[in-house]
């Protein structure tokens, strides 16, 4: 079949196990156009000799009880992957090899997918444009001038240009949604806790989860069923009874109640983004549900909270990176002097920019005006999410509030690119679940998505009402093949 990488997961899966097509077929087939993508830069390393062995390995002796036999997958290069590069998008880890896997790529391999390669991401998942790998920046498979979003954005990229049938990448706040919303994918941000950390080069601790993206809910709800798991190697994960989220899937949400927040209506919001949202409120009315108005008064409190909180826990974090046990080391006159040149020559610009925002919030004098405050506020933003879903059962808000900007565009006005996460980062700071669908287009034909928030651990509402939006929205992808060699 020479159309193997338009085919959905669920299609592939299927056709493996009917025996219409191969492991190996379907591995050579995603290798083939990956090999032909060096210009979107979506990959940092390639496992495709491996990946092949394993596939006819695989066909050799298949199980076709596994959820995805023989499915070939990329990943984002901060899940840790055994023997296997893991960088990060950064100089201070760029010959890490680790010698342990994460759980939520465990889980992946476990089903019987095989590794394809890692995908590029902002340095330490620190951006909204993948203009801060070590690496250069992702280009879009939409148009080349464009950013994928980050910091998933070598993920979104990926899949948007059929490099890979799905993938997974990390949502700190927004990392998932934004890049889907940008390039016309489906993203899942999970609840926290639901998707093991262990594994995962942390950014911020309170904050990271894992989550899938692909084409389409259904391949979504798959793929959210096979890495949510219960970890005791993480003391963040939780142990709650999940759902099998593929099979459960429906398309009736007749009388459920969708909240619209009047405080996501932001001064400057592009009409085009208005619009979409009032397409989506009438999709939501012709699926049957009830659209009700509500609250949520200390949205606007969220960016700068966020801002806080993030570089505060990623200053403690990346604390760890010194030159001494692993990773890239300068030469030093001293221990002190070689502390300094590393972490000034290891890291980018955006990382120690975070860092030293987030040192001085946690400083003696500061902490409590800065850090402890936000904590504060942070809990607030909670409440408002547990007082509204007293009435409703998901709002639905748009994913970001514009379509994908050019690359270069923000690079030198780091509070412009911040406010990118302006829809999203509500959503971290309240440990929620959230997805962004595509559903609709700009004059210019860029992808825009819409997002549901749903309640904690609620993953099957929302993947069923973004499941019954999907079936009205009907959107069409316009990728264009610039890219191909």
């Amino acid at each position: 079949m020479s159309d193997i990488t338009k085919q959905t997961l669920t299609e592939l899966v299927e056709n493996i196990k009917n025996k219409k097509l191969s492991s190996t077929d379907v591995t050579k087939a995603f290798i083939d156009r990956s090999e032909k993508s060096e210009k979107l830069n979506a990959y940092i390393t390639n496992d495709f000799t491996s990946a092949l062995d394993k596939a006819k390995k695989f066909d050799q002796n298949p199980n076709f009880d596994l959820k995805l036999p023989g499915i070939p997958v990329a990943v984002k290069d901060l899940f840790c992957t055994k023997n296997i590069k893991t960088t990060a998008g950064s100089k201070i880890l760029n010959n890490f090899v680790p010698t342990y896997e994460s759980t939520v790529t465990e889980n992946i391999w476990n089903e019987g997918a095989i590794l394809l390669g890692k995908l590029n991401c902002d340095e330490f998942a620190m951006g909204s444009s993948n203009e801060t790998s070590f690496f250069g920046n992702v280009q879009s498979p939409i148009d080349e001038n464009l950013v994928p979003g980050g910091s998933s954005g070598g993920s979104a990229s990926a899949l948007a240009a059929q490099l890979t049938p799905v993938t997974i990448g990390t949502d700190t706040g927004g990392s998932i949604r934004q890049p889907a919303s940008f390039t016309g994918i489906v993203g899942l941000k999970p609840t926290y806790g639901s998707c093991s950390r262990y594994g995962i080069v942390a950014f911020a601790s309170s904050l990271d989860q894992a989550g899938p993206m692909a084409k389409n809910v259904n391949d979504c709800a798959l793929l959210h069923e096979v890495i949510s798991s219960y970890d005791p190697k993480d003391s963040t994960s939780i142990d709650f009874k999940r759902s099998h989220y593929s099979k459960e899937l429906t398309n009736n949400i007749k009388g459920k109640k969708i909240g619209i927040p009047k405080e996501y209506r932001v001064d400057g919001m592009p009409k085009e983004i208005e619009d979409l949202w009032q397409k989506g409120i009438q999709y939501i009315n012709d699926c049957g549900a009830e659209i009700i108005n509500i609250s949520l008064p200390n949205t606007s409190y969220a960016l700068p909270t966020y801002y806080i909180v993030a570089p505060a826990e990623a200053s403690s974090n990346l604390a760890r990176y010194d030159g001494v046990k692993y990773g890239f080391r300068a030469k030093g006159e001293n221990l002190i002097d070689m502390y300094e040149k590393t972490r000034s020559e290891g890291f980018g610009a955006e990382v120690q920019r975070r860092i030293m925002i987030g040192t001085y919030v946690l400083s003696s004098g500061y902490y409590d005006a800065y850090y402890l405050k936000a904590q504060k506020v942070r809990r607030l933003i909670k409440n408002d999410f547990d007082e509204a879903y007293k009435k409703v059962d998901a709002i639905l808000t748009p994913s970001t509030p514009s379509s994908a900007f050019k690359i270069g565009e923000k690079t030198n006005d780091p509070v412009s690119m911040y406010l990118n996460d302006i829809f999203t980062v509500p959503v971290n700071l309240a440990g929620l679940p959230g997805i962004s669908i595509p559903a609709g287009h700009d004059s210019k034909g860029y992808p825009l998505g819409l997002q549901i928030i749903g309640k904690a651990f609620d993953e099957q509402n929302i993947l069923n009402i973004a499941y019954a939006m999907e079936e009205k929205i009907n959107f069409k992808n316009k990728i264009t093949d610039w890219w191909i060699k």
